[in-house]
């Protein structure tokens, strides 16, 4: 039977993965900052995401450990929540490392969620495995994130870290803003509008996990659509599926006074990236929504 240990599994690209696999004869280990009831073929056990403890046993002969877990970027950034995004995510990659290597039977593979904001705000240029990355602040979150899988030394356990795209999911995540703004006719380009989004659907999501858990690829992999699309493209897709003829544009100085009104940072929307997969591309991974317009066709439909 095969068990998969999901660490930040209550989160939503967590709770994707974990509505695959229920009621399944997979066995779902959810590593939560407090324990719950089980729910049918789902354990939850607590841990704090950076010693080790009583947790780590569960990684025993586990067919893939998952590492979900960061504090959300959609917040101010302060110097404390700074502090915090950047050790969230270096503490609990470090501490898996490390239970995995005091293990007997150690986890067929290791799938460790990073960003493609690791690029920054890079406008036209494609980006590929490999391409150089960006500077600034995300980007410097991204690098270290990296370099703490890097340093860990896990012989017997396949590595892959994964540079993940916006997740579209239905009725929740980052394209619920969106939609709702859409709804109140400012669905129109945000900014220049020239930015590029680099997504994918959750269904593509969940399936390129499963892929990597069964495909013998490792090092780093882009989750991301093969197709890229410009802010202004999005929002306008965004329209046509819900049948909203108007979308007024929100200007870059409108978005930063929002940004600060609501507590987070306007550079998330207002800066863009056009990431790709060669990996993906040169072995031939089938994404069922490869164009924006198929897919929130489908996501918008089905629940916001």
């Amino acid at each position: 039977m095969r068990k998969l240990v999901i660490a930040g599994g209550t989160g939503a690209l967590g709770s994707a993965i974990i509505q695959r696999y229920y009621n399944t004869e997979t066995e779902l280990i959810v590593l939560s900052r407090t324990a719950r009831q089980p729910d049918n073929n789902i354990r939850y056990v607590a841990w704090d995401a950076k010693t080790l403890g009583p947790w780590t046993k569960e990684l025993e002969e586990s067919t893939a450990v998952i590492n979900l877990v960061g504090k959300s970027v959609n917040c101010r950034y302060t110097a404390k929540n700074k502090r915090e995004i950047i050790d969230s995510r270096v503490n609990s990659t470090i501490v898996i490392g490390q239970a995995i290597q005091g293990l007997r039977q150690k986890p067929a593979v290791w799938i460790n969620a990073g960003s493609v904001a690791i690029f920054g705000n890079s406008g036209e240029e494609m980006k590929q495995e490999g391409s150089p990355t960006g500077v600034g602040f995300s980007p410097e979150v991204c690098k270290a994130w990296e370099r703490a899988f890097a340093s860990v030394a896990t012989p017997g356990t396949r590595k892959v870290f994964l540079r993940i795209g916006l997740v579209l999911q239905s009725g929740k995540g980052v394209l619920k803003p969106f939609a709702n703004l859409a709804k109140t006719s400012f669905g129109g380009r945000i900014g220049s509008g020239e930015q590029y989004m680099t997504w994918i659907h959750e269904e593509d999501f969940v399936n390129l996990m499963d892929w990597v858990i069964n495909k013998e690829v490792s090092g780093i992999i882009h989750a991301a659509s093969p197709f890229p699309v410009k802010n202004k493209e999005f929002m306008q897709e965004i329209r046509k599926a819900l049948k909203i003829p108007i979308g007024l544009p929100i200007p870059a100085f409108l978005t930063r006074f929002g940004a600060l009104f609501i507590g987070t940072e306007a550079e998330l929307v207002l800066s863009g990236r056009r990431v790709v997969s060669k990996i993906l591309a040169e072995n031939q991974f089938y994404f069922k929504y490869p164009q924006i317009q198929k897919a929130l066709n489908q996501l918008l439909l089905s629940g916001i």
